[in-house]
């Protein structure tokens, strides 16, 4: 296979994911997802950074993004579908979220660092939720997990220096 179209597949493929994933830091805010609950352990379940707003506009944004790439992409270069555009920004968000209840059972605090993890929670998310619509080859997933640790940092380092994350990773 042509690195150069493995590489532009597997972008095309994660873009809504990354919007997605980047929005809530933009327009999160409100009632947290727990509700301020903690789980059985006594810990929250996934901290105030989780909102109900940051998610709905992640999905929202990471959904439009996947439907103009479904309009605009030409399906020999990755076969989208109006599904791909639904399910996959909302894996990555449930695998964001999935990483934050995790963090808060090992005590990290929430906008604390899980190296590895919070580079690649929401690819995951994404990965998992299009494997049912058989999008993806296995080239283009690993791919995908290659290329985003970097793209990832570097994002978040801009966002840090516009000062909006606290945290560079």
């Amino acid at each position: 296979m042509d690195i150069t179209l493995l590489i532009i597949q597997a972008i095309i493929f994660i873009f809504p994911a990354y919007c997605a994933n980047a929005i809530p830091v933009l327009a999160g805010g409100g009632t947290k997802i727990d509700f301020g609950k903690n789980f059985i352990d006594g810990k929250r379940l996934f901290g105030n950074n989780k909102t109900f707003r940051g998610f709905l506009f992640g999905w929202i944004i990471g959904l439009s993004v996947g439907l103009a790439e479904y309009y605009f992409i030409p399906s020999h270069i990755l076969p989208l579908s109006i599904l791909f555009a639904v399910f996959t920004p909302f894996g990555a968000l449930l695998g964001d979220l999935t990483a934050a209840f995790l963090k808060r059972r090992l005590d990290i605090v929430p906008g604390g660092m899980l190296p590895i993890i919070d580079q690649l929670d929401f690819v995951v998310g994404a990965i998992i939720f299009s494997i049912p619509l058989s999008i993806i080859s296995w080239e283009i997933a690993i791919t995908t997990l290659l290329l985003t640790p970097p793209i990832h940092l570097f994002t978040n380092i801009c966002a840090y220096k516009l000062k909006l994350k606290k945290h560079p990773w």
